[in-house]
């Protein structure tokens, strides 16, 4: 079973869950998926089955889009409302929502939550902040390309990979002289896999190929692809740096041009 697996994670399991379900109903070890997922958030999570596990150094599709709400009236220890609570504040409701929402677009410094999975010093932060141990906040370059209001403190935004919508309804509380937390969260789209083409798990699966993410790599075609198996060195009739290699129609390779002209393989992918 090779190929790319769009799965809609339903609340309350984690990614890793879904992961051992997938392995247990395939009998197949070869699962990864492409992003985390919050155990209480739902939606798109994408799945590499079997060979499209190789792919995914070489991914660049990976913008996402999301639905969540906002709480308001006290932070939490996890930035949403099934951590701890730390401080509870009287609401203001003083403000234009809208307005507030676009503050967030942009490129920006965002602070992520200490109960992730981002790691300093190969531990994840949800460690150290389970073993009690103090770190200095962590910030990350992202960026937000749209924010939309749906309803009363719900909107949805699209933002570049590793985004934490949790800080952003946090930073919301803290702009609008309240205090915050995200109340729900949904992944509603991963790239151009979209939440109307993820499957649930019981449910007979639909595989895309490969192909699909690598398409922003020049593809190449050989009549011979003997060296290419035998991860040879090579010329290419190529103009990138670095090319896909595709037999019937299957990525095989990803080759990479060297300083004397010829191209040597990244990674075998057959």
């Amino acid at each position: 079973m090779d190929g790319i697996l769009i799965i809609n994670k339903p609340s309350g399991m984690t990614s890793h869950d879904v992961i051992n379900k997938l392995r247990k109903k395939y009998h197949q070890k070869k699962f990864g998926h492409t992003g985390t997922l919050d155990p209480e958030a739902s939606g798109v999570l994408v799945v590499l089955c079997g060979k499209a596990c190789k792919v995914l150094q070489f991914l660049s599709d990976t913008d996402k889009k999301y639905i969540a709400e906002i709480q308001l009236g006290y932070s939490t220890t996890t930035d949403d409302i099934f951590g701890e609570k730390l401080e509870e504040k009287e609401i203001n409701t003083d403000f234009d929502f809208n307005q507030e929402l676009q503050k967030f677009v942009g490129k920006q410094h965002q602070k992520v939550p200490m109960t992730s999975a981002k790691k300093i010093n190969g531990k994840k932060l949800m460690d150290y902040q389970r073993e009690n141990i103090e770190v200095e906040d962590v910030y990350a370059d992202i960026e937000i390309y749209e924010m939309k209001p749906l309803k009363e403190l719900t909107f949805e935004i699209s933002c570049s990979s590793g985004t934490y919508v949790r800080s952003v309804c946090r930073d919301f509380g803290e702009n609008t002289n309240n205090k915050a937390c995200m109340k729900s969260l949904q992944r509603t789209q991963v790239g151009r896999f979209t939440i109307d083409l993820a499957q649930k798990i019981e449910e007979d699966p639909v595989l895309y190929p490969t192909i699909q993410v690598l398409d922003h790599f020049e593809q190449i075609e050989l009549e011979d692809c003997t060296p290419i198996y035998q991860g040879k060195t090579i010329r290419l009739p190529a103009k990138s740096d670095v090319v896909c290699i595709v037999d019937k129609g299957e990525p095989i390779a990803i080759y990479e041009k060297l300083p004397n002209g010829y191209y040597h393989s990244k990674r075998g992918l057959w």
